[in-house]
């Protein structure tokens, strides 16, 4: 979250590479629709701030996240060794 004083309340959403993907104005919502949206846009929601987040929420709401591969990847093989990517990325620095 980012306060701008004197701006207008709005979710910016933004992919893994902090591209801005779309803005959803929430100056006439409550507390309980932007929860709603959050859950429609496909965050998860903890019951308690201790629990865990699930493995298939960890990426979410980005189910097509470049780390996702990776990760499952780094998930079932030995963690000593590091995945070599196929090709080169655009975005060297992530």
């Amino acid at each position: 979250m980012k306060h701008i004083p004197g701006a207008d309340p709005e979710l910016v959403l933004l992919n893994h590479y902090y591209e801005e993907l779309d803005r959803i104005p929430l100056t006439h919502m409550s507390r309980t629709d932007i929860n709603d949206l959050l859950v429609e846009l496909g965050f998860y929601k903890k019951a308690q701030a201790e629990d865990e987040v699930p493995e298939d929420f960890r990426f979410s709401p980005a189910k097509d996240s470049p780390f996702k591969e990776h990760h499952s990847k780094r998930a079932n093989d030995d963690l000593s060794q590091e995945p070599r990517p196929e090709k080169e990325s655009p975005h060297g620095d992530l």
